[in-house]
């Protein structure tokens, strides 16, 4: 058995937090790699050490070797914390010095998982692999993976425990390239798969999964295992789970990732896997998730089902345009296609305009204020009048649906409603579904 493990800013904030990752790791001798982020806030209104930098890379020199004492301050505190004999006054340095240089940005931006991972090596007696050494993206800004996990393998030949830094990898010429924020998740992924891990551990500030977002429901209820392309359907309607790209790696490498909470290590967290068994009666949703900020332009024509290429006379108007369609509910009669507002904010006569043109509709308008929620689980498969039951929860809360939507593989439904309603409907679904009310 071999386990990747990942902690995040939170996980790694300060000494104490450092101390709680060290007897998680040194618990199970599997845990072998260990992928680091920068230090988190320790305090709400404390700054992240990512930030920080950030302001260093857009300031001029002085100012940012004067915001680069408080970084500074940071790993000295975190070294002394942790009682060790151990330095990064070089390292401070050789940032300093790169400093006023616009072309730095990532340079400067990746350190503060570069210096974690360093102390966090030393800690560990880990050694210490640099990530600019063995990710790389090629000349678009894409990982290389085929030349990645053949560096990786060739780094860990040896080298039976150590600590990579998240964030960031390097160009062939060497020059440093970060992810997007939360981009350990990335790294973590990548080390995963490149090592072919058993299990990715993704540590963090939360015990797994929730059902529903706990801003709108309270206490939902954890998710135990959930397949990668539920997770990916929630992820697409907003949950806020894991980055994409911090998924394909390990789901084609066919490696179950395990959320898990670095405050609360006995938690059994979430299980992330490729295809579960056979789902479980009592479970026909996996999750609920929305957002909010779209809207619908809806056309009716009569016969138009009889009208050959009418649908792609009206997407290549959008295409043209350079706008993204969400989903394109239909009738015999009549279409809505649901895109983002903001995508249309300013181009709506326009749009209206150059359909009325290509299709000569018998009707054609836009509605705003439009909120999604998909409904997603595998057990939706197997389960008798469960679009019933989602309907006749948002008919008992008196709210109207505006679009039905549902996928061939009948993973998802998702429904349309007025934005006034979301929340509402996000409470009224789960309650269904959990309670039964």
């Amino acid at each position: 058995m071999l386990k990747v493990l990942k902690f995040g800013g939170s996980s790694l904030a300060n000494a104490e937090q450092f101390k709680k990752v060290a007897q998680i790791i040194k618990a199970e001798p599997e845990r072998r790699y260990i992928v680091a982020s920068a230090p988190g806030k320790r305090f709400s209104n404390d700054i992240k050490v990512t930030d920080l930098l950030i302001s260093c890379a857009e300031n001029n020199v002085d100012k940012a070797k004067e915001i680069f004492k408080e970084v500074e301050a940071r790993y000295n505190e975190i070294i002394k914390g942790l009682d060790l004999d151990f330095s990064l006054e070089d390292d401070f340095n050789t940032i300093k010095n790169s400093f006023g240089n616009k072309n730095n940005f990532d340079y400067i931006v990746s350190r503060g998982e570069y210096l974690n991972s360093k102390i966090l090596a030393k800690y560990l007696n880990y050694s210490f692999i640099d990530t600019a050494q063995c990710i790389f993206f090629d000349n678009a800004g894409n990982v290389d993976f085929a030349k990645t996990y053949p560096t990786i393998k060739k780094m860990v030949k040896n080298t039976e425990y150590a600590v990579f830094p998240g964030f960031y990898g390097a160009y062939s010429n060497g020059e440093v390239k970060t992810f997007s924020r939360g981009g350990s998740d990335i790294t973590g992924s990548i080390v995963a798969a490149g090592v072919n891990a058993d299990i990715y551990e993704n540590w963090t500030d939360v015990s797994g999964l929730l059902m529903v977002d706990p801003r709108i429901v309270k206490d939902p209820k954890p998710v135990e295992e959930i397949t990668y392309r539920e997770l990916r359907e929630l992820s697409y309607m907003g949950a806020t789970v894991l980055h994409e790209d911090a998924v394909f790696p390990v789901r084609k490498a066919n490696i179950p990732i395990n959320i898990r909470n670095t405050n609360a290590p006995l938690d059994n967290g979430s299980m992330i896997v490729n295809e579960q068994e056979k789902p479980s009666k009592h479970a026909i949703i996996t999750g609920i998730a929305g957002t909010v900020g779209f809207s619908a332009i809806y056309i009716e024509k009569d016969r138009m089902n009889g009208e050959i290429g009418f649908t792609r006379k009206v997407l290549e108007i959008l295409e043209k345009l350079n706008i993204n369609f969400e989903h394109i509910p239909s009738g015999i009669d009549t279409m809505s296609i649901v895109l983002k507002t903001e995508y249309i904010a300013d181009k709506k006569d326009l749009i209206l305009s150059e359909i009325n043109k290509a299709v000569n509709p018998d009707t054609i308008y836009v509605y705003d204020n439009l909120a999604l929620i998909a409904v997603v689980g595998h057990g939706m498969q197997s389960s008798k009048g469960t679009a019933s039951k989602l309907f006749s929860a948002l008919a008992n809360a008196g709210i109207n649906v505006r679009m039905i939507d549902q996928g061939s593989s009948e993973l998802n439904i998702i429904v349309g409603i007025e934005e006034k309603d979301y929340e509402n409907a996000i409470i009224a679904i789960y309650n269904k579904f959990v309670f039964g009310v």
